[in-house]
């Protein structure tokens, strides 16, 4: 599976199957509506996919309760819940080239990408979780010899998860496995542009033994499904990834039902701060060209502020356009391709526009700006570079979603600062500085979950992720997310 015409080939016979799964089973839609969903690379249509509404949400919730409450799976021994867990993670691994197939498909990734970071890393983090069953302690508190007060963390019970169409599968990974590690049952809402490969997760999850009703799928809109989960009188918790208008709603419709938890994961303006004591600002643009055009630029934590120093920042910005060439849109069915397809074309108008307010602003453009492969009926921009960019200008404050950065430059270490926290989200950061003091003082000052210094894009399924200010609360990834997930419950016991 190594050239395009392979995958392309593959593609023409991949099995397709865009039903809902609850109870275990391949469902339609209660009311029989479906969608049409398009692959982004060219307009292909792929097949049709369940719409589901109110009522398939309230029958994949019921299912999920009576999976709770008959304990099912929450009363299996952790070591029994650990195996089948472990073999979900190795059916995932065996259906690689299926299911990154359909990520790329779906929302247009590279498949080289999909097969190297997606699936692997998806495959990882339920591994991950299946080993920290077995290994979370409860607690005993320090009381006075006449009483024992034990400190246990219980599963919660149905938590809905809405996930969105950037990395799909990966998304999903981070709150399935510590929800179901933890016991509960799960109704995941994917993104209604990239829901294939949960609809085919879910299945996997079955043959592996996780029992039905345990995992439950419904696809559709987010005004639709979304809403109505959300809403659920009967959902204990939802974990979201997404917008961060749309997790405002989130927190709306728990104050509008049941108080239910809400965990948000938002949108970022990631900044990546390079001061003048850094010596290899090649390796630093290198660095920042890959992690923004990374997934088409389609990444919470992408670096689409970068802050330079005055005195390199021309040299700077030279060299970041000398690294867009490597970048350039290609045929995500290509292994060679680096740069893949927007989601949709809603999406890729979202960019362009964003790109118009550059220029309107006046940013000046260095590099790329227009769209690309228009004559294959898919959806790409090319890597695009503003310098002469200020914070109050459009694209510096708002997440584009997109292959676009945003050169703003400063003059000392305290406008850095201010310029890379002056922004409503506060999710990744970036230090390139040789100056072992400066590097420690700027990253504590710096508002955000995550700061790397002298690096990017570091990550492992060990330490938590998530974000400051309106990029969200709480944390994926990492033992802290089963506080998401779980309850704390005190049990006081009189010793006579």
């Amino acid at each position: 599976m190594s050239n395009p015409s392979t995958w392309s080939e593959r593609a023409t016979t991949l099995r397709l199957d865009g039903r809902a799964v609850i109870e275990g089973k391949r469902v339609d839609a209660v009311e029989g509506q479906a969608f049409v969903k398009h692959s982004p690379i060219d307009g292909r249509r792929l097949t049709e996919v369940a719409r589901g509404t109110a009522p398939d949400i309230d029958a994949a919730v019921k299912s999920a309760r009576a999976a709770f409450d008959d304990r099912r799976w929450a009363g299996k021994a952790p070591a029994v819940r650990k195996k089948i867990l472990q073999r979900f993670a190795d059916k995932i691994l065996a259906a690689k080239d299926e299911l990154a197939l359909l990520e790329t498909l779906d929302m247009g990734k590279p498949i080289q990408y999909a097969l190297a970071v997606d699936v692997p890393a998806t495959a990882r983090c339920i591994a991950w979780y299946a080993e920290a069953v077995d290994k979370v302690y409860d607690e005993i508190a320090p009381t006075p010899d006449n009483a024992l007060a034990l400190i246990t963390r219980e599963a919660m019970g149905v938590i809905g998860v809405i996930v969105p169409w950037n990395y799909p599968m990966i998304m999903a990974a981070w709150k399935l496995g510590p929800a179901l590690a933890a016991g509960n049952s799960v109704v995941l809402k994917p993104s209604e542009k990239s829901p294939l490969t949960a609809l085919r997760l879910a299945e996997l999850a079955v043959e592996a033994g996780i029992p039905p009703g345990v995992l439950n799928v419904v696809p559709g809109y987010g005004h639709e499904a979304g809403e109505a989960l959300a809403l659920h009188m009967d959902v204990d918790a939802i974990g979201f990834t997404g917008s961060t208008r749309v997790g405002r709603r989130m927190l709306d419709y728990a104050g509008k039902s049941n108080l239910k938890r809400v965990y948000n994961e938002l949108g970022g303006k990631s900044a990546f701060l390079v001061f003048d004591d850094y010596d290899d600002i090649a390796r630093a643009a290198r660095t920042v060209a890959g992690s923004m055009f990374f997934n088409q630029g389609e990444s919470c934590n992408a670096p689409s502020r970068v802050l330079v120093h005055d005195s390199i920042a021309d040299e700077f910005v030279k060299l970041v356009a000398a690294e867009t060439p490597k970048y350039q849109p290609g045929d995500p069915l290509n292994p060679a391709t680096e740069l893949g397809a927007l989601v949709d074309e809603t999406q890729m108008k979202t960019v362009l526009g964003y790109i118009a307010a550059g220029h309107e602003e006046g940013a000046h453009c260095v590099s790329g700006g227009l769209q690309a492969r228009q004559e294959t009926g898919g959806f790409y921009v090319q890597p695009t570079v503003f310098d002469g960019v200020s914070n109050a200008m459009k694209i510096a404050r708002e997440e584009i979603f997109g292959p676009v950065m945003s050169v703003l430059r400063f003059k000392d270490e305290a406008e850095a600062i201010a310029l890379a926290n002056g922004s409503s989200y506060g999710l990744q950061a970036s230090v390139w500085s040789h100056n072992i003091n400066r590097a420690h003082r700027v990253a504590k000052a710096l508002r955000a979950g995550t700061v790397h210094v002298n690096q990017y894009d570091e990550d492992d399924i060990t330490v938590p992720f998530g974000g400051y200010k309106q990029s969200g609360n709480g944390r994926d990834k990492s033992l802290h997310a089963f506080d998401k997930y779980t309850e704390l419950k005190t049990t006081w016991i009189r010793l006579d």
